[in-house]
């Protein structure tokens, strides 16, 4: 399988300033938009079911980074892809996994809140998770002989670049809500589907732009995609399985997990890594397939009845 992906450590994607500048803005509007949801309710909410939160927490920021590594470890993919896949894990949810989880009749409150912990302890906890599990990764690597491209893990430039890049627009859009409450409200979605549809743009851009590098890898990568989202959607669930929460609490777990912020991991390729392909390709196919992946799997959840309700109030705005 990994024939087709011998050259990609060594791939640097086309890939110019402007089109840079222009990626870092959509990340920034993305996160001042999540930003404009996120309300003190949200952390009352994650007081009022302490232990599914707990378990939430310690399910994506230790379990899951600890178990992508052994997952790498297992199927030794090429360096850069190997990269990726920890970068991927060290990043927090997804802002769409509240979507998902009320497609899943899942416990919305619970999501939006371990959303908004996620999010904003980010700068700390994706830093950390991607220099101490990239850092062994690499010492791993070196010692067995097989790493063939240089990887430096900086913790404090990336807790920089974490925090410009997303720490600052989240800072700016909790004020603006604060500040402008009713301009939000009416807003907030024009806001979110508008940075929504240039983010999409971009990808298509950059794609588009090295598409000779990408068709040849389509298959191994989502393979490898596949595999990851399998363990991230079953870290999650099995946790909650293990500590004898309810159903709907295992299905958030499980959404919480299993969807990661791709357009973070791909803010950090190209800022940080020197827009590696291989850890871009893996990063970029992430954040398609979970999409699909997400509602495929609250189509079936949402076949299945569980005694669970969500009062009116708390449940999810789309």
């Amino acid at each position: 399988m990994y024939e087709a992906l011998a050259a990609i450590d060594d791939i640097r994607l086309n890939f110019s300033e402007g089109g840079l500048l222009y990626m870092n803005i959509t990340l920034a509007c993305i996160m001042f938009g999540v930003a404009m949801e996120i309300k003190l309710e949200n952390f009352k909410r994650i007081l009022v079911n302490p232990k599914s939160a707990i378990l939430g927490i310690i399910s994506q920021f230790l379990f899951l980074p600890s178990l992508t590594f052994i997952l790498v470890v297992m199927l030794n993919p090429p360096p850069s892809i190997a990269m990726g896949m920890i970068l991927i894990a060290a990043c927090p949810g997804g802002n769409v996994s509240n979507f998902i989880s009320a497609l899943a009749k899942a416990n919305i409150a619970l999501s939006v809140g371990l959303t908004a912990f996620a999010t904003l302890t980010a700068t700390f906890f994706t830093p950390l998770n991607f220099a101490f599990w990239g850092g062994m990764y690499v010492r791993y690597y070196q010692k067995a002989g097989h790493l063939n491209i240089p990887i430096h893990i900086d913790f404090l430039e990336m807790a920089r670049t974490v925090f410009i890049l997303l720490g600052i627009p989240l800072i700016a859009g909790m004020w603006f809500a604060h500040k402008f409450p009713r301009f939000a409200e009416r807003n907030m979605k024009r806001i979110k589907i508008t940075s929504l549809v240039l983010y999409l743009t971009f990808i298509a851009g950059a794609l588009g732009a090295n598409l000779e590098h990408f068709t040849g890898v389509i298959f191994p990568i989502g393979l490898l995609v596949l595999l990851l989202n399998l363990q991230t959607l079953s870290t999650g669930y099995l946790t909650g399985a293990i500590a004898g929460v309810s159903k709907a609490d295992k299905r958030t777990l499980s959404i919480e997990t299993g969807i990661q912020n791709s357009g973070l991991a791909l803010i950090l390729i190209f800022n940080i890594f020197n827009a590696n392909g291989g850890m871009a390709f893996m990063a970029a196919w992430w954040g398609i397939w979970q999409m699909v992946s997400g509602l495929i799997l609250a189509y079936i959840l949402s076949r299945i009845n569980i005694p669970f309700s969500v009062p009116a109030a708390e449940k999810f705005r789309v």
